[in-house]
């Protein structure tokens, strides 16, 4: 176009540009044609766990319902561990007692005046005392169940002031806040469906799309269906969205 005449030349880069224009749309109307390709997939927790007694007794306090959302840390449930402090006022008392008795045998031992066997008994005491300390303080700290992450409660199958044994389970929990999206895709999807592939999922509960990435895909693919499990993870935080419903995601074959 630079060498022709003013009019050619205008003319010639009106003719390249107008083609500019006809190839990227044409590019565009591309991508949107490629194939909108649907599968079914159900959202579900990333992390849930049931939460057992570690200790025996009878439960105090419950501040929480079924259906309650929590932060990390949160108190669940509460056990009347009125014994177990009891028992920790009480060896407090015996460390005091075996520390007194040390420094009495220590002094005796400066001069003479107490054998070496009587001075490491009462050190074995000190230390014994200090242990049982140590012991029931743990027992304490399993008086009160905490949440160990951001999540609500599903359900409490026990009851203020019902008694329970070690390994009874008490609250079932997950984290609402991190989704997992689970599908089924064809393995021959393996080769373009890779982890950090970007699409949407629509959510029937909702009648509405979210941003999905894909996590992992299984090491094993199913020699009847040939299909692979895929596992994606709901990019954002979306307060409607639930563990248990169910959509489809919208993927596009890049080929």
């Amino acid at each position: 176009c630079a060498a022709m005449s003013r009019n050619a030349a205008a003319r010639c880069w009106r003719s390249a540009l107008t083609l500019g224009l006809l190839l990227a749309l044409s590019a565009a109307v591309s991508a949107d044609d490629r194939p909108l390709l649907e599968m079914r997939a159900q959202l579900g927790s990333q992390k849930g766990t049931t939460l057992s007694a570690e200790i025996p007794g009878r439960i105090r306090s419950i501040p929480l319902r079924d259906g309650d959302t929590f932060r990390e840390g949160q108190l669940l449930i509460e056990f009347d561990c009125s014994l177990q402090q009891a028992q920790l006022t009480k060896a407090n008392a015996q460390l005091r007692a075996a520390e007194n008795t040390l420094q009495g045998q220590q002094r005796l031992a400066e001069l003479n005046a107490v054998g070496l066997v009587e001075l490491r008994n009462s050190e074995a005491e000190v230390h014994k005392a200090r242990a049982d300390i140590t012991y029931l303080q743990v027992m304490m700290r399993r008086c009160r169940i905490t949440a160990p992450y951001d999540g609500r409660v599903i359900h409490f199958p026990v009851r203020e002031h019902q008694t329970v044994q070690a390994g009874h389970e008490l609250v079932e929990i997950i984290d609402t806040a991190n989704l997992a999206l689970d599908f089924l895709v064809p393995s021959q999807w393996l080769a373009w469906l890779t982890p950090g592939y970007s699409f949407e999922v629509y959510i029937e509960d909702t009648g509405k799309r979210y941003p999905v990435k894909l996590l992992r895909t299984a090491a094993r693919v199913d020699p009847i269906s040939q299909t692979v499990r895929a596992v994606g993870e709901v990019d954002g935080l979306f307060p409607e969205l639930l563990p248990g419903m169910s959509g489809s995601v919208l993927l596009r074959n890049p080929s």
